[in-house]
């Protein structure tokens, strides 16, 4: 994405309360329960609120949630614990193709800047690779997370300016889940290089 397609984008003036325009409902969905609604960096604020709910999401992940024993050259190394965040991201980029089709429609917009759910679908994603234990152990993986994912979704590189071009509300939902798919291949490898994750 271009520094024009970025200004177009991400400088455009915003209307105040744009989300109002539609049932109560959709509003809350599509805002992440408000955090959307925020005047100065919506996508920020919706990315950093999925970061949060993220932690208890591995709380929930490690104690009720399939897991299997780590094994490096026949020594356990402790339980490994996958898939919470990826089905995370896919039931909420499924589930919120409708009600971002309505909102966009009730207010007459193209992929506005309060809708926010494709930000949570792209940490949700982000986290997929990521044992939910690691991310318990470290804490700060979530902010490492945060900022991948917002740096895939503003600069849209590697082919996802593409998928944001799919029509109406899968192309504002795709290019947020293919960008958390890069940040967490990057994060990932990240891990694995320091040792964090053996």
């Amino acid at each position: 994405m271009n520094k024009q397609e970025l200004k177009e984008k991400y400088g455009k003036k915003r209307v105040p309360h744009e989300w109002r325009g539609t049932d109560t409902f959709t509003a809350l969905v599509t805002t992440f329960f408000g955090s959307g609604m925020s005047p100065k960096a919506p996508g920020t604020f919706g990315s950093l609120a999925a970061a949060i709910v993220a932690y208890p999401m591995a709380v929930f992940s490690c104690r009720f949630w399939p897991s299997y024993e780590h094994v490096i050259n026949e020594q356990a190394t402790g339980t490994r614990t996958y898939g919470l965040f990826l089905v995370a991201a896919l039931i909420v980029f499924f589930a919120a193709i409708p009600p971002v089709k309505k909102a966009m429609k009730d207010t007459g917009t193209e992929d506005p800047g309060w809708i926010v759910i494709d930000e949570v679908c792209g940490i949700f994603m982000s986290l997929a690779f990521i044992p939910a234990e690691i991310i318990l152990a470290y804490p700060w993986i979530l902010a490492v997370a945060f900022g991948l994912f917002r740096f895939f979704d503003i600069l849209k590189p590697l082919g996802i300016h593409r998928f944001e071009k799919f029509p109406g509300a899968w192309g504002v939902m795709a290019d947020d889940l293919l960008g958390g798919v890069y940040a967490g291949i990057v994060l990932l490898i990240g891990l694995v290089a320091f040792g964090i994750l053996p």
